[in-house]
C-alpha cells in the first residue's frame, strides 16, 4: 500500500467530522439523560410528593423502555434511512422531555420517561450505524473509538450537568435542558447525510415482540431484585420468563427468511466475545458507580454536585484509550486488549475495598482511575468486533447489540451490586439495631440513608450510631466490589480464551 493510499485512508473528510460530531452530541444526550435525575430524585420527592416506588420509576422507566426497543429500531433504521430514524428518535425524546414542564405529578413525568425511553431507542443505534455506514473499513475503527468514549463518559457528563442545574434552578431545569438539547441536534441533523439498505427487507414483527418482550422481562426482573429479593416468585418468574423468551426469539430467527437479528453472527468469535465483553464491562461500570457514589454521598458526605464532579476522573483515561485503543487492535488484537481491559477494571473495583470512613479523595481517585483505564482499553475493541463482524445492511441492528449489551449489563450491574450492599449492610447493621426502640429498628436495617436520619434524632448516642452504620456499609460495599471483581478477572480469563488473537499478514 502506497503512502498516499494511506494517508488518504487516515484522513477524515469535513463531512465525516461533522457527522461525527452530531452522533456524538446525540448518543451523549441519552446517556447523559440516563443518569441526569439521579442527583434530583430528593428535590422530586419533596416537591411532587412521589413515594418510593415512583422515583424508582421515574428513573428505570427510561432505561427499560430504552432496553426493549433498541434492537427494532436499529432495524428499522437500517431499512427507512438511519439519519431519518435519528431525527425521529430526537423528536420524540424532546416531546417526552418537555411533559414534566407543563404536567409535573409523578405519573406524568413517570410517562414523560417511558416517552423519552423510546426516543432515545431510536437515537442510540442510529448515531453508530451512521458512522460504520459512513466511513469506510480503514477509518472506521477510530470513528467508532471517538464515539465509544463519548457514550461510556456521557453518565459522568448528566450527573455534573444536572447537578450544575441544581446549583441554581428546580429540577425542572433538567428536563428543560434535555429538550432544548435534542431540538438543537434534530436542527443540525438535516445536514448530514443518510445511509440505508438499499434492499430493505420487510420487518420482522414476531422477532420483534419477542427481543422486545424478553429483554423487558429480563431487565425488569433485575430492576426488582434488589427490592424484592433474588429468589421472590416475581423476580423469579420475570428473569426465567425473558431468558426462555430469548430461547423462542432465537428460535424463531434461526427459521425466518428475514430475521431481525441473524443469531448465528453470534458464532463469529469477534462478534460474540465483543457482545459478552461489553455486557461484563458496564455490568461492572454502573456496579461501580452505584457503590461509589453512595460512599461518596453517604460516608464521606459529600453533595449531588461534589460527588458527580469526583467521579470526573474517569473520563480522561476512557476518553484518551477508546481513541488510542483502535490503533493498537491491529497490533495486539482484540484478545489481549479486552482480557487486558477486564482485568483492570476487576481490578479498580477491588480496590475500593482499600476505602474507609477517613479515606482521602486522592484515594478514591486510585480504583476510579485503574477502572477508568480497563474500560478504555476494553470498550472500543469490543464495540468495533461488533460492528466490523456485520454486514453493511445490518448495521443498524449491530449498533442496536451494541447499545442492548450495554443497557442488559448495567441493569444486572446495579441489581447484583444493589443486592450484595443490601445484604451485607444489613447483616453487620444487626447488632446495632438488635439495641434500638422498635419504630427505628425497621429504617436502620433497611439502608445507610436511613440509619444516618435516625441518627441525626437521636441525640448525643446518634454519633455511635452512624459510625456503626457507616462501618456497616462499607463492610456491604467491600462485599459487593470483590464479587464484581472476581467475575471480572474470571471474565478476563475466559475472554481471553475465546477472544481471537491478532491477525497475521
Amino acid at each position: 500500500m502506497s503512502s498516499d493510499t494511506t494517508l488518504e485512508q487516515s484522513t477524515w473528510t469535513i463531512r465525516q467530522i461533522w457527522m461525527l460530531t452530531v452522533a456524538c452530541c446525540a448518543v451523549a444526550l441519552v446517556v447523559a439523560a440516563m443518569a441526569a435525575l439521579n442527583t434530583a430524585l430528593p428535590d422530586l420527592a419533596r416537591d411532587t410528593g412521589a413515594t418510593q416506588s415512583q422515583l424508582t420509576w421515574i428513573v428505570d422507566g427510561y432505561t427499560l423502555t430504552l432496553a426493549c426497543l433498541l434492537l427494532p429500531a436499529g432495524a428499522l433504521g437500517d431499512r427507512y434511512g438511519r439519519r431519518e430514524l435519528l431525527m425521529f428518535g430526537l423528536l420524540v425524546f424532546a416531546a417526552g422531555s418537555s411533559i414534566p414542564v407543563f404536567a409535573d405529578e409523578p405519573s406524568w413525568i413517570i410517562v414523560s420517561r417511558v416517552i423519552s425511553g423510546v426516543g432515545a431507542a431510536f437515537v442510540m443505534p442510529a448515531t453508530l450505524s451512521l458512522l460504520t455506514a459512513g466511513f469506510p473499513p480503514a477509518q472506521r475503527a477510530r470513528a467508532v473509538g471517538v464515539w465509544s468514549g463519548v457514550a461510556g463518559s456521557g453518565a459522568i457528563a448528566g450527573l455534573v450537568v444536572s447537578g450544575l442545574l441544581l446549583e441554581k434552578w428546580s429540577w425542572h431545569s433538567i428536563f428543560v435542558g434535555l429538550a432544548v438539547v435534542s431540538v438543537l441536534i434534530l436542527v443540525v441533523s438535516f445536514t448530514i447525510v443518510t445511509s440505508k439498505d438499499a434492499e430493505a427487507a420487510p420487518l420482522d414483527l414476531p422477532g420483534t415482540a419477542l427481543i422486545a418482550g424478553s429483554i423487558g422481562l429480563f431487565v425488569l426482573g433485575m430492576i426488582e431484585a434488589p427490592a424484592r429479593g433474588w429468589l421472590d416468585p416475581v423476580v423469579l418468574a420475570l428473569l426465567i420468563g425473558g431468558i426462555a423468551m430469548t430461547a423462542v426469539f432465537s428460535w424463531v430467527e434461526l427459521r425466518t427468511r428475514h430475521p431481525l437479528l441473524d443469531v448465528r453472527l453470534f458464532a463469529n468469535r469477534a462478534f460474540g466475545s465483543g457482545a459478552a465483553s461489553l455486557t461484563l464491562q458496564f455490568l461492572a461500570t454502573f456496579g461501580l458507580f452505584f457503590l461509589i457514589v453512595q460512599y461518596l454521598q453517604l460516608v464521606l458526605d459529600y453533595s449531588p454536585l461534589q460527588s458527580a464532579l469526583a467521579l470526573m476522573p474517569i473520563a480522561v483515561p476512557v476518553m484518551a484509550l477508546s481513541v488510542v485503543a483502535p490503533l493498537l487492535i491491529p497490533r495486539i488484537g482484540l484478545r489481549a486488549l479486552t482480557a487486558t481491559g477486564v482485568a483492570f477494571l476487576g481490578t479498580g473495583i477491588a480496590l475500593l475495598t482499600r476505602l474507609d470512613p477517613s479515606s482521602t479523595y486522592a484515594e478514591v481517585c486510585v480504583p476510579l482511575v485503574v477502572a477508568a483505564i480497563g474500560l478504555g482499553l476494553s470498550t472500543t475493541p469490543a464495540t468495533a468486533a461488533i460492528v466490523s463482524n456485520a454486514p453493511d445492511s445490518k448495521q443498524g441492528v449491530a449498533s442496536a447489540v451494541n447499545d442492548a449489551t450495554r443497557e442488559i449489563g448495567s441493569a444486572i450491574g446495579v441489581a447484583l451490586a444493589g443486592s450484595i450492599l443490601a445484604a451485607g449492610y444489613g447483616n453487620h447493621v444487626q447488632p446495632a439495631v438488635d439495641l434500638l426502640p422498635e419504630p427505628a429498628k425497621e429504617p436502620v436495617s433497611g439502608s445507610l440513608a436511613a440509619a444516618l436520619h435516625v441518627a441525626e434524632a437521636a441525640g448525643p448516642q446518634g454519633a455511635q450510631l452512624a459510625e456503626f452504620a457507616r462501618e456497616s456499609f462499607i463492610k456491604g460495599m467491600d462485599q459487593g466490589a470483590l464479587t464484581l471483581a472476581a467475575i471480572m478477572w474470571v471474565s478476563a480469563i475466559v475472554l481471553g480464551f475465546w477472544a481471537p488473537g491478532r491477525q497475521r499478514d
